[in-house]
């Protein structure tokens, strides 16, 4: 599966994994000191939804295009706005035309203190990227493999933060570097946040997966599954996960506030269904 971001930026995965961001990013905002994002997998940081890619598509309006008008409950909506407020900063008109990707949603939301490290190993994406952030010093723009960043790059000296992987799919084996290149991480800093980003679509390569993590010995494993219609019989994405290691305390109970309604406005077909599960606790 070819999960490039400028072919499904915005759709109902982008939508939860980037709500799912925000949320720990706040968390993070709640103390003074410094933290660090590294983002291993970057992308361009900015996708314009009328592009080929998008628009060859169309996802992102079963994502975003859904979700920039839905109406919500109070708890929901203030859960949503640091999420919904970085969309509208790149769309200040009417309607949705740009998509933020996770390094430009993170920037947004930064303060002064905090600091950046985009890694994208595609050169033309990394140059997109290194473009957008010109002059920005507290974005630091790295080609690289980003497998190999979660080595060299951790800890960060700020020893706060989070690590956002988010692989495009493109090669076999994928749900294997998950699990070990987070055990290497993890061994590396284990007090970081770590958010894992997977697609729905092989089930028996996500029973195989969530079982690798359950023995990798790695405490504190939250896992996200939201589906927006039963499994294909044709293999498609059925829907995503995202597993957060050392979640913060506030953020089971966010989700619980947040992916039912999400599920309302995003799911295509029932059965469909949204969980949490703790694949391994404290």
């Amino acid at each position: 599966m070819n999960y490039r971001h400028a072919y499904h930026a915005g759709n109902f995965a982008d939508v939860v994994k980037h709500v799912v961001l925000t949320r720990l990013l706040e968390y993070l905002k709640q103390k003074d000191k410094a933290f660090r994002v590294i983002d291993t997998h970057a992308g361009i940081g900015r996708y314009d939804l009328s592009s080929v890619e998008a628009q060859k598509t169309g996802e992102w309006q079963g994502g975003i295009g859904r979700l920039i008008d839905a109406s919500f409950a109070a708890p929901v909506a203030a859960l949503l706005a640091p999420y919904l407020d970085a969309v509208r900063a790149l769309n200040p008109e009417a309607g949705i035309q740009k998509y933020p990707g996770s390094p430009l949603i993170t920037r947004h939301l930064m303060r002064k203190q905090d600091r950046l490290s985009a890694i994208e190993l595609h050169p033309k994406d990394a140059g997109k990227l290194r473009t957008l952030f010109a002059g920005d010093f507290q974005a630091r723009i790295i080609e690289l493999d980003g497998w190999l960043a979660l080595g060299a790059h951790l800890p960060p000296k700020e020893k706060r933060g989070l690590v956002l992987i988010d692989p495009p799919f493109e090669e076999a084996g994928e749900f294997e570097r998950l699990v070990d290149g987070l055990i290497r991480a993890h061994k590396r800093w284990p007090g970081g946040i770590y958010a894992l980003w997977y697609p729905i679509k092989d089930r028996k390569a996500i029973i195989a997966f969530r079982k690798a993590l359950r023995q990798s010995g790695i405490p504190k494993l939250l896992d996200i599954e939201f589906e927006i219609r039963p499994a294909s019989s044709e293999p498609s994405l059925d829907g995503s996960g995202l597993l957060v290691v050392n979640p913060p305390f506030t953020l089971e109970g966010e989700l619980r506030t947040l992916l039912p309604a999400l599920h309302r406005v995003l799911a295509v077909e029932k059965p469909a269904h949204w969980s949490l599960e703790w694949l391994a606790s404290e």
